[in-house]
């Protein structure tokens, strides 16, 4: 690279692509394309839901995280010309060139064609997907008659979460809390039913057993149904169909929430490089793809060949991957040699319901109450910009965290 200002373009404004923006503050003309004008720090995403943190504290404007010397473009890309060193965006009559592109541009709901999931289920990826989702739990207590028999409380009150992972989990232990605090606000008889849907004969398989204990516990105490080596056959608007061991079940819903994985983004399909069975990107240890060393990939569209297994898909990796990404666009303008890193895993934290959490370190689990605190303090730490750590730690800290209640609409 010979240019005194090297055109940098970066697609996705993830924990990928926005911290490799970050990162890379002074070192050629940057512009970030997004298609939302915020950054999400989805792994809170599910106590947005609960109330336990507010939208500017997960969700800051892009522009407010970024200094003059970032160009930001709002926009969804429609296409990229790898040989000419262009993309396109939706909205813009003329393209964006570059000398260097981060393609980062995250994964999207994969609702592995069961009929009905797309059109009916509820995905949990985006802020407006936990209004929507705290809206609908919001009816269905509103369509529960004061005077209702437990069993139909229990009936109208029954939500499905499609998929056992670690958000499987988070989300259910917060929606159970939830439900079950409103039940007993509104003193209505009876309780909520959530269950957990997952096709493999465990929850959470990449965690360990110390703090397995502890996710188990909690869905115990949340009274929440597991159903392993179960898949989901249909969704329609009020049911799911599921079947175990060969045998069908048909159960009416409020709502069916789908967790159930991942695919690559469509941006990330079109491109012309070389990819694995699942539609990765295939990069090299330095991030850059196979064919084109100016293109660099990271996140969920990319297949790092050095990392921990638990790892993969995780917002950690791409936070991780971050980091190396932008040592290795500034190494490349300037002609120097590129690094390459083992990416491992720097601790786990889960949220288990509205009071507690599981957080593991250094080898050691805590749980219940103190590791929600903890999970608090790790993630104030990996907020993107000093200037908003301060300000969410200090409103965590001085107003606290306490979940909002699902009031009544138009209450």
């Amino acid at each position: 690279m010979t240019r005194n200002s090297p055109k940098i373009l970066i697609i996705g404004g993830g924990f990928g692509g926005l911290f490799t923006a970050l990162d890379l503050n002074g070192s050629g003309e940057i512009t970030l394309v997004n298609a939302e004008d915020h950054f999400l720090f989805k792994p809170m995403l599910y106590e947005y839901l609960s109330g336990e943190v507010e939208a500017w504290h997960i969700a800051p404007d892009c522009k407010e995280l970024l200094n003059d010397k970032v160009r930001f473009i709002r926009g969804a890309v429609t296409d990229v010309d790898l040989d000419a060193r262009s993309v396109t965006v939706a909205g813009r009559a003329e393209p964006v060139s570059y000398d260097v592109l981060v393609v980062a541009p995250g994964a999207v709901t994969n609702y592995a064609g069961v009929p009905g999931a797309e059109q009916f289920a509820l995905p949990f990826r985006a802020l407006n997907d936990a209004n929507r989702l705290r809206r609908r739990m919001t009816e269905a207590l509103d369509h529960v008659q004061p005077d209702a028999a437990p069993q139909d409380t229990r009936s109208a009150l029954t939500f499905a979460v499609v998929g056992g992972g670690a958000s499987g989990v988070e989300l259910s232990t917060k929606m159970a809390d939830l439900l079950r605090d409103a039940v007993k606000r509104r003193a209505l008889r009876g309780e909520p039913r959530v269950l957990i849907v997952e096709m493999a004969d465990r929850l959470v398989p990449g965690m360990g057993e110390e703090i397995r204990k502890f996710v188990e516990a909690a869905l115990g105490e949340c009274r929440i149904e597991v159903h392993t080596e179960t898949r989901v056959v249909r969704v329609t608007e009020n049911t799911i169909t599921l079947e175990h061991s060969q045998q069908q079940t048909e159960l009416e819903t409020a709502a069916v929430v789908w967790v159930a994985g991942v695919r690559v983004s469509p941006l990330a399909e079109s491109l012309k490089v070389e990819k694995d069975r699942r539609g990765l990107i295939l990069v090299e240890r330095t991030l850059q793809t196979r064919e084109y060393p100016n293109v660099f990939a990271l996140g969920d569209v990319a297949f790092y060949p050095d990392v921990v297994p638990t790892l993969a898909g995780t917002a950690q990796l791409a936070l991780q991957e971050s980091g190396l990404c932008a040592r290795n666009v500034r190494a490349f303008i300037e002609g120097k040699d590129l690094k390459t890193k083992r990416f491992v895993e720097l601790g786990e934290a889960v949220s288990l319901g509205t009071e507690h959490a599981a957080v593991l370190s250094a080898g050691k689990v805590i749980g219940g109450p103190l590791a929600r605190q903890a999970r608090f303090a790790m993630y104030t730490a990996r907020l993107p910009t000093w200037h908003h750590r301060l300000r969410v730690g200090a409103s965590w800290f001085f107003e606290g965290t306490s979940p909002r209640p699902l009031q009544p609409l138009g209450f």
